[in-house]
């Protein structure tokens, strides 16, 4: 094993008392930073005054030279009334409190407005019903479950009445379901690619109308969402380039499109298709052609919910702009960019400061996010995925925004400016797609703000409100909820909601018959029992037999009984397996040092968080000691060998990371292995 100066590749001699020479895994080295200014901050409630955070667009021009000439003058800083109120009635927990999942990577979490119900897409083609629960700690309650499409979901629409909601495949296949309902009612086959999709049609309205974008042509065409598959009208006179984003503006009826050269587009959703009442006149006098000056193009868009403002996303420069509807104006534009998050970082000017070995994580992340992102925005299958998924939702007040970064979820006061919340932030996962609920499922009752911010005792059990936000997460198979309430200890976060199909119970079974004489009577699920709970592991005996022979084997002597966690390194990695405790001891079962057993190209890598490797020394050194990541770890792929993932006892695992150690990563309060049952 390669290992930095202050890490020795070799096991350290009884006489050292510093346990960074002992066999196993290696941190990342700290990644290169450019040193510049940054930006950061905090907003906790109403007093807050200090000008932190993200920042504003620069002025520019006669307005940049009134700002010189008036800088002598002390500025009042902006308040928001009732920040206090706004801000009970937004998520606050700092971990997520549950997670629900499907059986491959979700893409969209959809919320629909009015009727409430929760809808998950995930890359697999399936679509799953869920409705907020009126028990708080159940989260959401399962409704239904369709195997929607056969192919990549790259498109989804809820309608503004919250009643009809639309997927659309890469297959040319588009799905309509009446949500109130959950029933699937009408299926559409394209004789073309759907790059963007967006019901366009007003609340109470008889006819539903589905827009939906060509890939790699202008052409937009409008369908009945009850029809038989003939569109009713096709534009190809709003946009010159192909159009990749559609969103609806009900108030004002008019859709608000976007090309893949940057333009943006106001129209109405009926002929002839122009300009609505109540905008600008001209689009010269807006700030609309931001992203063509920039050469990006937005990925999201999202209205506010009293459609006065709307937000988006773009992925070249990573920017969060907001703009004034009527105009066309730019109000805000957040930089969340890998220079603004790197020059943040050095100069310590972010709200929530990372240990460099965290801090590279998350670079590498953000850089695989990047790579994705690359093709541009013209093809549906590659922008289904990755960073062109990350949304920006507004708070039912307007005045705040929620949206995934790198350092957690952000919600954002638009008026003063400043990030009054980070949620996530010492999560491992990268959130990217949001929907936020902000209802009271067990009560509905209007309320003013005045009487809302008042302290009336009879008002108590009316308000009682139930905030959660739902994210997905880069190459996660979950979707995560959080909310006003911290995971209590102990407590099981990620449910397995998911069982394997019949086809995967066969495949398994054939599997163990077929390598019954490889394996013998090796077992294949183990648990630990620590001193702080269970931990659930699923072994890979096919994959790495004396690997797995070893540690079973030691197992049943009792080798492992009353053996402390002599390694935690918060964001890496606890270790384990020395009889000493030092990090000096160990043999295998057969004395001395076994072999390794790399499989990368089965798919045992690092790649994952919860991953059961083996420690060494260097080649081929394996005696008794392991450890289980707690985050991804690539770079130890090819030195380490994987023989398992933990199944259960993720929140233990997490408890163990996070205990209080010593200089030399040794937990100041002991925690052991109790003994190993195997199955």
């Amino acid at each position: 094993m390669v290992e930095p100066d202050s890490v020795s590749s070799r096991k350290r001699s009884r006489s050292s008392s510093s346990s960074s020479s002992s066999p196993g895994p290696m941190p990342p080295p700290p990644p290169p930073v450019d040193a510049s200014n940054g930006h950061g901050g905090n907003d906790d409630g109403d007093s807050s005054d200090e000008d932190v955070g993200p920042m504003p667009p620069p002025a520019d021009g006669a307005a940049a030279a009134a700002a010189t000439s008036n800088s002598h003058r002390a500025k009042k800083p902006k308040t928001l009334p009732y920040t206090s109120t706004y801000l009970s009635h937004l998520p606050s927990a700092d971990r997520y409190y549950k997670s629900l999942m499907h059986r491959d990577t979700i893409n969209f979490v959809t919320l629909t407005a009015h009727t409430d119900f929760l809808i998950t897409s995930s890359v697999d083609g399936h679509v799953k019903f869920w409705k907020k629960s009126k028990d708080a700690g159940m989260g959401v309650d399962f409704v239904k479950h369709y195997r929607a499409h056969l192919s990549l979901i790259s498109a989804v629409s809820a309608s503004a009445d919250g009643r009809m909601y639309a997927s659309a495949a890469v297959d040319g296949s588009v799905k309509v379901f009446d949500v109130v309902n959950f029933d699937l009612i009408n299926m559409i086959k394209l004789d073309f690619t759907p790059r963007a999709i967006c019901w366009v049609h007003r609340k109470g309205r008889a006819e539903t109308i589905l827009a939906i974008a060509e890939e790699g042509t202008n052409r937009i065409h409008l369908y009945d969402g009850r029809g038989d598959g003939t569109p009713t009208a096709t534009i190809d006179t709003i946009h010159r380039q192909p159009c990749h984003l559609l969103a609806y503006n009900e108030k004002h009826d008019c859709v608000v499109s976007a090309d893949v050269g940057g333009m943006v587009e106001y129209w109405t959703p009926s002929e002839p298709y122009s300009l609505p009442k109540g905008v600008f006149e001209f689009k010269s006098a807006t700030d609309l052609f931001d992203f063509k000056k920039t050469k990006t193009t937005p990925a999201t868009l999202t209205f506010s919910p009293d459609f006065s403002t709307f937000a988006t996303f773009s992925l070249a420069d990573r920017q969060i702009r907001l703009f004034d509807f009527a105009s066309g104006k730019l109000r805000r534009k957040y930089d969340e960019s890998l220079r603004a998050l790197q020059e943040m970082q050095q100069a310590g000017t972010t709200i929530y400061k990372l240990d460099d070995m965290e801090f590279g994580r998350r670079l590498a992340v953000e850089r695989d996010l990047d790579a994705g992102a690359k093709s541009g925005a013209e093809s549906a299958a590659d922008n289904a995925t990755g960073l062109a998924t990350s949304n920006v939702v507004f708070d039912e007040s307007g005045h705040f925004l929620c949206y995934g970064t790198a350092i957690g979820i952000k919600i954002v006061n638009t008026v003063t400016n400043k990030v009054s919340r980070l949620l996530g932030k010492d999560e491992t996962m990268r959130f990217l797609n949001v929907s936020l609920y902000q209802g009271a499922p067990s009560k509905k009752v209007v309320t003013s703000i005045a009487l809302a911010a008042s302290d009336n005792p009879l008002l108590s059990n009316q308000t009682l409100v139930d905030p959660t936000l739902f994210a997905t997460a880069h190459k996660r198979s979950r979707f995560y909820l959080f909310t006003r309430l911290e995971p209590s200890e102990g407590q099981e976060r990620d449910v397995f909601n998911e069982r394997p199909t019949r086809e995967e119970q066969t495949i398994a079974a054939a599997s163990s018959l077929t390598s019954g004489k490889k394996a013998g009577a090796l077992s294949r699920t183990a648990t630990l029992h620590t001193t702080m709970g269970d931990i659930s592991l699923r072994l890979f005996p096919d994959q790495c037999p004396r690997t797995v022979e070893n540690f079973v084997g030691l197992s049943r002597k009792g080798y492992y009984d009353g053996v402390i966690f002599h390694r935690v390194i918060r964001k890496f990695m606890i270790q384990t397996g020395d009889p000493l405790g030092d990090g000096t001891g160990g043999t295998s079962l057969w004395g001395g040092e076994f072999e390794d057993e790399i499989r990368t190209k089965e798919g045992l890598k690092h790649d994952r968080p919860y991953t059961l490797s083996m420690a060494n020394a260097g080649k081929n050194t394996n005696g008794s000691q392991f450890f289980i990541t707690t985050v991804e770890a690539p770079w130890l792929d090819g030195k380490h060998t994987v023989f398992g993932r933990v199944e259960a006892g993720l929140d233990v695992v997490g408890r163990i990371e996070n205990a209080r150690v010593d200089k030399n990563d040794k937990p100041r309060d002991e925690i052991k292995i109790i003994n190993v049952t195997l199955h």
